[in-house]
């Protein structure tokens, strides 16, 4: 039988999500407001979709203290989603958003005596470049990361389980591949570049992935389990859809949800490597701006497999992955048809 725990409606709560706009920032905003929370989002921008929720948007630079500290003050609860994504840049522009971003945050709570921080992470912040296969939450951090990105969102990940004590309650969940309708990431850059990708490797690799209902149904039960259970506090917890599955096969149901064929041209993992490592030098000195098609971190990352153990998240926060890939693709399928005839 599955959980329950997200029909739970407990006392409605003053809630700040920083990235509410965002993809999965919006989809806790969404189900949160649905759990009776008043909610406010503190991002750099605006977002329609808020607004015709009538969601208070707080515009404010996640690096800058005072900002937060303003947006944070009277909360119960803060969920802080917003980050710095990607494969690509300067280590500095991960450090500001990523980790200054999330000292503001804690000292932030800690000054208006917020009870209750529930941190988006990655499973990022402990892969070490090869295969990660039911791994769980004892897997260690690596000693050498190949990307700004896992390594920003590690500092901060430690600094939020640090944080943990009797006045701040603390969690931080990983999901892995969010993906849905309303992504603005995943989906639309495989979709975008059909024709040219490769299938790097033998395709026997598998992933988790979670489906973007089932991540924010995550967050919420995260939230509920920390007023419950104490013990909870300074946890850190893998979330995905339960089902790995092949890295390849995900891709090719994506395409087909957008029209496009499925991949047939392949690449070995050490071409994709070394074709990375081009990338990386040219990007570098000549200065190109945007992100390399390829470096050599994604091309680790698409010729391993990675996927989880949640088992302690079920047991924890019981959570259970109510909606399934077949279904979340019928979902994406609809919506990606839809913004397709909307846009003709």
């Amino acid at each position: 039988m599955k959980s329950r725990q997200s029909s739970v409606i407990s006392t409605p709560k003053n809630i700040l999500v920083t990235g509410g706009g965002g993809f999965l920032g919006k989809a806790i905003v969404r189900k949160l407001l649905a759990n009776g929370h008043r909610v406010a989002s503190f991002s750099r921008g605006t977002y329609p979709d808020l607004d015709a929720l009538n969601v208070p948007q707080l515009s404010g630079d996640i690096a800058e203290a005072g900002a937060v500290a303003d947006a944070a003050r009277g909360r119960d609860a803060v969920f802080h989603v917003a980050a710095k994504a990607g494969v690509w840049g300067a280590f500095e522009e991960y450090y500001r958003p990523n980790v200054t971003g999330t000292r503001n945050v804690i000292k932030a709570c800690r000054s208006s005596r917020v009870p209750m921080l529930i941190y988006t992470s990655s499973p990022s912040v402990v892969f070490d470049g090869g295969n990660m296969q039911g791994v769980d939450e004892s897997a260690p951090y690596p000693a050498h990361y190949h990307a700004p990105y896992p390594q920003t969102k590690a500092m901060a990940e430690q600094a939020v389980i640090a944080a943990a004590d009797d006045a701040l309650k603390t969690v931080a969940l990983r999901p892995h591949l969010i993906w849905g309708p309303q992504d603005n990431h995943l989906v639309p850059r495989i979709i975008a570049r059909a024709a040219s990708l490769r299938r790097v490797g033998d395709g026997n690799n598998r992933v988790d992935t979670i489906y973007v209902d089932n991540a924010a149904r995550a967050h919420v039960l995260a939230m509920q389990a920390l007023e419950k259970n104490p013990a909870v506090s300074g946890n850190v917890y893998f979330i995905s859809d339960d089902h790995p599955i092949g890295l390849w096969d995900m891709v090719d149901r994506i395409l087909a949800a957008g029209g496009k064929p499925a991949l047939t041209k392949t690449l070995s993992p050490k071409a994709a490597y070394w074709v990375g490592a081009l990338m990386e030098w040219t990007y570098r000195t000549f200065g190109i701006s945007g992100e390399p098609r390829m470096t050599r971190f994604v091309a680790r990352e698409l010729a391993t497999s990675h996927w989880f153990d949640i088992s302690a998240a079920k047991r924890d926060l019981g959570y259970t992955a109510d909606i399934s890939i077949e279904e979340g693709m019928k979902r994406l399928k609809a919506w990606l048809t839809e913004r397709s005839s909307l846009s003709a």
